[in-house]
């Protein structure tokens, strides 16, 4: 569904060249859901942007929906839906008028366009909003409004930038219900960025995690957790003397990331730490280590930021790129 190769996008900022993306590769099947994960000026909005043809990379290609970003954008954008960050409807008109003319702008017959129309309304919980003004509605009513207009065509290909930003959590939760429905009926591939990490947690069954215009990396949500920040188990045994033999005995297991010790407390960060926890203890017992208390607590998505970059996402959410290039992701 998405294949681009060598990717960039720069910017003159000052007199000095921004590289917003450099080199991106995807490889993007149909029927995905793909989250982009990092912080502001990562690159993740530029790249949706290049991806959608509203901006002209740098160098590389993309074949989008099987056409080329650049050759045959008006192809790319017949079969893509795209929801921004900004709000797509008129604030004078009415709801359903907005809805129905997005469907004839994508050539669909009037009668169509409105049958279209009034399952989303129904769907994205907007029924007894289709004929208010748009400038009247809420935030929440704004934004499903907008996933709406982004859906009324039944893309094969749908991007979403920040879709829930500003939502409460049950708007959050009805709307991802939409989503994975609609990839589950019709196979719509999904691609959106987000600043709320559960939702590519939950959601996503492949994030690519994006810093300073690069994928840092890329796989599920469960294999990147596991593999680059692992569990974290933590023991409270009797004093410090026994959390350092702990410690030694847990250096020779295979697969074990990292050891901290502090004052009579143990801690371990390994993949699989479910299964390692029992070993580990029976270990201990058999050379008279009295573990106390044992807690195993599982990583996040954060978790695997900071391992990659040193800082984590939330710390790194509140840092602004400059205003030509800033990626609002």
């Amino acid at each position: 569904m998405i294949h681009t190769r060598e990717l960039t996008r720069s910017f003159r900022v000052k007199g000095e060249t921004v590289e917003a993306v450099r080199g991106l590769d995807l490889d993007i099947e149909a029927g995905s859901v793909v989250a982009f994960l990092g912080p502001n000026g990562a690159g993740k909005t530029t790249s949706l942007r290049m991806l959608t043809t509203l901006l002209p990379p740098t160098s590389g290609t993309a074949v989008v929906a099987g056409h080329n970003v650049l050759t045959d954008p008006c192809g790319v954008r017949h079969r893509i839906g795209y929801l921004g960050q900004g709000n797509s409807a008129g604030s004078n008109f009415r709801v359903v008028d907005e809805l129905i003319t997005q469907g004839r702008a994508y050539g669909l017959t009037h009668t169509k366009s409105r049958a279209r129309a009034e399952r989303l309304v129904a769907a994205l919980e907007l029924e007894g909003l289709a004929k208010r003004t748009v400038g009247t509605l809420s935030g929440g009513q704004r934004r499903r409004l907008d996933i709406a207009m982004a859906l009324v065509h039944e893309p094969e290909l749908l991007f979403l930038d920040e879709p829930t930003t500003g939502l409460d959590p049950h708007s959050r939760a009805r709307i991802w219900e939409h989503m994975l429905r609609l990839n589950k009926e019709f196979g719509t591939t999904i691609v959106f960025t987000t600043h709320y990490l559960e939702e590519a947690d939950l959601w996503a069954r492949r994030v690519m995690v994006i810093d300073q215009g690069r994928v840092i990396a890329d796989g599920s949500p469960e294999k990147l957790k596991a593999d680059l920040a692992g569990d974290r188990i933590t023991l409270g045994v009797t004093d410090h003397a026994d959390a350092q033999r702990a410690a030694d005995l847990t250096r020779a297991l295979p697969a074990v990331h990292e050891i901290t010790v502090d004052g009579s407390k143990l801690r371990v960060r390994t993949p699989h730490g479910d299964a390692r926890l029992p070993h580990l203890l029976r270990n201990l017992e058999g050379v008279g280590v009295r573990v106390l208390t044992a807690r195993l607590t599982r990583p996040t998505l954060d978790d695997v930021f900071l391992g990659l970059t040193g800082r984590t996402l939330r710390e790194s959410a509140h840092t602004t790129a400059p205003n030509n290039t800033r990626d609002g992701a």
